[in-house]
């Protein structure tokens, strides 16, 4: 059985694609949203966030030969523990990971983690909408009260992100929420409601709605500021399904 680690929109076509090469798969996801991965009987689905020794006991109960890593490219901890999990059980690890689409340009600007990034999202004293979800918001609440600068998150309509938004402070009628990718008019109907000046984003690849929303930003002339990306540890990675297919044929016997 491979076990998928899910949290891409990627993940239901990894699933289906790997089921149909003949691999049981049991996908793992950290929250019950709708993921449509059919109804093949080789595909089995269990929710709930996992930390290194929820991982391991869960690959070493179901009887795991690989871990194919489609975590979304930003959870780092999560990639860290599949990694970590296939070492000690001595399987293979295959991970996904979407092709970065931004590159620095006079009104992008780049910054390592979000702390840098929420100084300098707030540093132009205009509304800001921040899009990297309900983690991590704590750096920009606090930049945003320091320069009162009005911030504004958009997460997902899910329990938990709309109780992370609350308990940082954000204001209520400031929280918007929606599941992405979204498209160029979505993200400028946000941006135009609350006059937005500064966009907050992850290079989450084209899968993540990335060159969508630089394309409004770009129409509104609004400044873009980006978390970059975790760097990779090493590990097989691939951008394309089959060629990922190929590889769990290659590394795992059915």
């Amino acid at each position: 059985m491979i076990l998928l680690i899910g949290g891409t929109s990627e993940t239901a076509p990894l699933a289906l694609a790997l089921a149909q090469a003949g691999f049981k798969v049991l996908v793992s996801t950290a929250t019950d949203l709708t993921l449509d991965v059919g109804s093949h009987p080789n595909l089995s689905r269990r929710v709930g966030k996992l930390d290194r020794e929820g991982m391991y006991r869960l690959a070493s109960e179901n009887g795991i030969k690989l871990i194919v890593d489609a975590a979304h490219p930003y959870a780092t901890s999560a990639r860290a523990n599949a990694r970590k999990t296939a070492m000690e059980l001595n399987i293979p690890y295959l991970g996904w990971l979407r092709p970065a689409v931004l590159e620095p340009h006079e009104w992008v600007i780049f910054r390592e983690n979000h702390e840098p990034a929420a100084e300098v999202a707030c540093s132009f004293g205009v509304p800001l909408l921040l899009t990297t979800g309900s983690r991590n918001l704590a750096p920009y609440v606090a930049a945003a009260d320091r320069s009162g600068v009005e911030l504004v998150v958009r997460v997902l309509a899910h329990p938990d992100s709309l109780e992370a938004s609350r308990r940082a402070g954000v204001r209520e009628s400031n929280i918007v929420t929606g599941r992405g990718p979204f498209s160029v008019d979505e993200n400028l109907a946000v941006m135009r409601r609350f006059s937005i000046g500064v966009l907050v984003t992850k290079d989450s690849g084209v899968a993540g709605g990335v060159p969508a929303k630089l394309e409004a930003a770009r129409i509104l002339g609004c400044r873009v500021v980006v978390v970059q990306r975790p760097k990779e540890s090493a590990g097989p990675m691939f951008f394309d399904v089959s060629k990922l297919v190929a590889a769990a044929c290659e590394a795992v016997s059915l």
